[in-house]
């Protein structure tokens, strides 16, 4: 069901619609929408003419309220279909709906990669085109986006639009790091990296404090991969201390010297370990977290230096393997919080972020630091500098916490990623986004202003 202007609830002929209540995966703030799910295009064009306040959502994997429709929320889900695959180029096109763990499952043991992956990989392909995802190689690569030679757009009118660089580029642009706003992804063309086998040559560094894993982190500029981990309850000189995990595909002679007899491309492990329930509100406190901190930073301080193999899962997506690890937060969940500090800025404002933080005790074991260069679309999260993501749960004075976070990042020239906010204001967000007027213009001449709506965007004032 959904409800009509007048109130009562309008049923859809030969469309199943129903109430549901959403959140993202922070589990904050939690909404009721009505929900569609589709079972192929043709249903879509037919159906959402004429809707107002919808959103398309893939797997539900951002954080906080942009994929939950502010009327309607509208499931891609069942749209996974590989639609054409070249192995010899590696070009392939996908339907939205399909998550990249199942993409991954068919093109890595063939010998080919996506060409930038986020952290987790129960994300649609839709998913990662309308934020934009980057990766532990955006300094080198690019965001998912920059990839993408064309995908295949809904509009709320039900027409059906072809985007490509040639063929509508601004409007393709504009759903790259859209967040959904111009339309309904259908589907997408992209060109997957040929690879040898299934395993990446790691190192890892060891940095003692911010100023060293900054410094690491320029230093493996070259690498494809690099991200740097920090203990960011750490304080005094140990402020920002870190390990840099450097890493590049290897090859079948990595595999050979490293003596391993077996497949070059292993299946990915099932996790042995998942929260099955909502943990109690004390769990992550700074006591355990600053136990964990300690045990994780010595663990892998003692494998650094040489270089070791690591299979491309783990590496990757190390929470995947804990299923339901927001459950670690408790019923009230919590808040993930990534800003991108241009680089002139990065270390002095990054610091003083560290530092309220460890201040303030909030708990948080994810404090992930990486590299990024400009991003493409009008919307797209990267810009030249240095982004820092901090999970953070739910409890008192986090909001006047982030808050004052949000005034440093405002005043460096930095900006929050809309694929993890749940709670930014207007005033954040529109000092972030410099191209947020051609984006509502874009949508006003689409028909996409105030009928694509999710509730970030009614927050935010994305009309």
């Amino acid at each position: 069901m959904i409800e009509a202007t007048d109130g009562r609830l309008a049923p859809v002929p030969g469309i199943a619609i129903r109430r549901a209540e959403f959140s993202g995966w922070g589990r904050y703030p939690r909404h009721q929408s009505g929900l569609v799910t589709l079972t192929a295009p043709a249903d879509l064009t037919r159906w959402i003419s004429g809707q107002t306040g919808v959103i398309a959502r893939g797997n539900g994997r951002a954080y906080g309220d942009a994929a939950v429709g502010e009327k309607v929320t509208l499931s891609t889900r069942s749209l996974n279909r590989i639609c054409a695959f070249d192995r010899q180029s590696g070009r392939i096109t996908v339907e939205a709906g399909l998550l990249l763990s199942e993409l991954m499952s068919v093109v890595v043991p063939l010998g080919f990669f996506p060409p930038v992956v986020p952290g987790t990989k129960f994300v649609t392909i839709g998913g990662m085109i309308a934020a934009d995802v980057h990766g532990k190689n955006h300094h080198r690569d690019g965001g998912f986006g920059d990839h993408v030679e064309g995908l295949t757009l809904a509009l709320p009118n039900g027409d059906v639009l072809s985007c490509a660089r040639d063929e509508n580029p601004e409007l393709l642009d504009a759903t790259i790091g859209g967040m959904g706003l111009t339309g309904t992804i259908l589907n997408a063309t992209f060109v997957l990296k040929p690879i040898e086998t299934g395993f990446l040559r790691q190192t890892t560094i060891v940095a003692p404090d911010l100023a060293a894993a900054i410094a690491a982190l320029s230093r493996t500029g070259d690498t494809t991969y690099t991200v740097a981990w920090i203990d960011c309850l750490a304080r005094g000189a140990s402020l920002g201390r870190s390990l840099i995990f450097a890493a590049e595909h290897a090859g079948r002679a990595d595999l050979a010297a490293s003596g391993s007899a077996g497949d070059a491309f292993p299946p990915p492990r099932p996790g042995r370990i998942s929260v099955p329930v909502d943990l109690p509100g004390w769990t992550l406190n700074r006591l355990s977290v600053s136990a964990f901190n300690e045990a994780y930073f010595r663990l892998g301080a003692a494998k650094a230096g040489t270089p070791r193999l690591v299979e491309w899962n783990p590496y990757f997506f190390p929470l995947d393997g804990v299923g339901g690890w927001n459950r670690i937060y408790g019923r009230r969940g919590f808040l993930q919080y990534q800003c991108v500090i241009p680089t002139a800025q990065a270390q002095a404002v990054l610091s003083e972020i560290l530092e309220r933080v460890s201040r303030h005790g909030s708990a948080s074991f994810l404090a992930v630091l990486k590299q990024l260069r400009a991003g493409r679309g009008l919307l797209s999260f990267p810009m030249e500098g240095l982004t820092l993501t901090l999970d953070l749960p739910m409890s008192a004075g986090v909001f006047m916490l982030l808050d004052a976070l949000d005034t440093l990042v405002v005043a460096s020239g930095g900006r929050l990623y809309l694929a993890k906010d749940a709670r930014q204001s207007r005033s954040t967000f529109e000092a972030g986004y410099p191209n947020l007027p051609r984006m509502r213009d874009l949508r006003r001449a689409t028909g996409a202003g105030g009928r694509v709506s999710s509730y970030q965007s009614a927050r935010l004032g994305i009309q």
